[in-house]
């Protein structure tokens, strides 16, 4: 990948149905067997395929060997969690249903249907869309940047919310890192009462953390060229005194 013009400015939720796979560390898994949770026990092929080690005593794997071939058997299930803590930390779920076989010892999964609900809805993601994305170039060291952006420039993401609507950041309480993925950084604005998201796009994707680190050093810039939200000045105040 580089820099286009033709880039967009979120992913496509193929690419991000990738992504929460890719990043994810465990998964649920629901067929005749019953439902089993799987903690790092999961790969995933080139293709989307969901490789899976199980015991040889679990329900699962005699489900599986016992199913009708090629027909929809099991449906698994996979979280994307917000790495920092936020109110309602669960961004988006993916849903895949289908079908285990037997490859070398172990099951994998073919997908008839793929479904990614985040907070906006769920959207059906078509299956040769998904066989052929791939996951965001920083989804496997997103939670490592988020938490170090949290935890060590606190001051840098305040900096961040003068490029945010002013009227967004009223009654706020907190402003969180959300997610980043090659195309932007995504805050968490808490108020006093409930919250919202609001996206700062790139000037260009990122492809790698060096590109990243160059893309924020922008935002960064443009948020020094911006006056301070008079909703943050107040709150500051108020904590100062």
């Amino acid at each position: 990948m580089g820099d286009s013009d033709s880039w967009t400015a979120a992913p496509a939720a193929a690419e991000r149905a990738r992504s929460v796979l890719a990043a994810s560390w465990s998964c649920a898994v629901t067929a005749d067997g019953g439902r089993e949770e799987f903690v790092g026990a999961h790969t995933v092929a080139d293709d989307g395929r969901v490789l899976l080690e199980v015991p040889e005593d679990s329900a699962l794997l005699t489900a599986a060997i016992c199913a009708p071939r090629g027909e929809p058997s099991a449906v698994l299930e996979f979280a994307d969690v917000a790495p920092v803590p936020v109110r309602s930390r669960i961004r988006a779920r993916l849903w895949l249903a289908g079908f285990f076989t037997l490859e070398e010892g172990r099951l994998a999964f073919h997908a008839t249907r793929v479904v990614l609900r985040p907070p906006s809805g769920a959207v059906v993601v078509a299956l040769d869309e998904f066989a052929a994305a791939s996951p965001d170039p920083l989804a496997t060291a997103e939670a490592r940047l988020l938490t170090h952006l949290a935890d060590c420039h606190g001051d840098a993401v305040e900096r961040l919310t003068r490029l945010v609507d002013r009227e967004s950041l009223h009654g706020t309480v907190r402003v969180q890192p959300l997610a980043v993925d090659r195309h932007g950084l995504t805050l968490r604005i808490e108020r006093i009462s409930g919250h919202g998201d609001v996206r700062l796009p790139f000037h260009a994707p990122a492809d790698d953390v060096g590109q990243l680190t160059e893309r924020m050093h922008v935002l960064l810039g443009q948020a020094s060229a911006a006056s301070c939200p008079r909703a943050l000045q107040r709150q500051r105040t108020d904590r100062d005194g």
